[in-house]
């Protein structure tokens, strides 16, 4: 009973969120996982929250039996021994084993979410001082995504997690995310959906998605990256394979016609 109310108890603090892919006031817990990735991080958070419950539980129960039993009054004269074997191996030795238990769970995960054999197309992730260009090099396409400032957000439109070129993907398709950087290390993290890798110059990072259900998801960059590293927003819109192909057709001619804002404005302040 106790080892099911304890369960219970830490998978609603672990889903204890509105179910959505923003971040929304007052959230408690991750948002609503949209990838196997995240689904899986949301299991191991669950197995970590009932291992800390148990060990506060368990260490608050015998420091107050100790507190009880061992009270002056009620043990007036203490005993003189100073070791007991049984009793020290036994502290050494639940400590390994609930170590055991946490790492390989985590080990799995973390082979789990390093990469993709089997993918069907890949996203390459370019961060810059201070937004992100995309690559689809299966699809001859490439953009800019800029923050969209507030007096040009549209109504519904999140501030500081809106883009002007949002990042459109399929769903139920293994993506290779490839990721690197031209000037400083960003991170590139979408937590509905379990992503953040940090983007390094000179290296070429790896990781994987794949949506599990139409929406709009948003991220941000999480490497300290410089003076305007709070405005560096991901927008990513996850759309049925047809959708997807009916962008990729649109998307192509609108980005092949005019340069990118970045290359705009560069000129401008010339």
């Amino acid at each position: 009973m106790t080892r099911a109310f304890l369960y219970a108890f830490a998978l609603f603090l672990a889903s204890a969120t509105a179910q959505a892919s923003e971040p929304v006031p007052w959230a408690f817990g991750f948002q609503a996982a949209a990838s196997p990735t995240m689904a899986r991080i949301a299991e191991l958070a669950t197995l970590l929250n009932v291992v800390i419950i148990a060990i506060v539980a368990l260490v608050t129960a015998l420091l107050g039996w100790c507190m009880w039993r061992y009270h002056e009054k009620r043990n007036p004269v203490p005993a003189t021994w100073t070791h007991n074997t049984k009793l020290e191996i036994a502290w050494t030795a639940i400590p390994t084993l609930i170590l055991f238990l946490i790492a390989f769970p985590s080990l799995k995960l973390l082979y789990f979410m390093d990469r993709t054999q089997t993918a069907e197309m890949t996203l390459k992730v370019t961060g810059h001082q201070w937004y992100w260009s995309y690559d689809y090099p299966d699809h001859n396409l490439k953009f800019d995504a800029l923050m969209t400032q507030d007096s040009d957000l549209q109504p519904g439109q999140l501030r500081l997690l809106t883009t002007d070129n949002p990042v459109v993907l399929p769903v139920g398709v293994a993506i290779r995310v490839q990721l690197t950087a031209d000037d400083v290390i960003h991170s590139w993290a979408v937590p509905a959906l379990g992503l953040k890798t940090d983007t390094v110059p000179g290296r070429l990072n790896e990781t994987w998605v794949r949506i599990d259900r139409p929406g709009t998801y948003y991220g941000q960059c999480s490497e300290l990256c410089g003076v305007n590293h709070g405005f560096m927003p991901i927008m990513i819109h996850a759309v049925p394979k047809e959708q997807f192909t009916a962008w990729l057709d649109e998307a192509r001619t609108r980005f092949a016609a005019r340069p990118s804002q970045v290359a705009l404005s560069g000129e401008s302040a010339r």
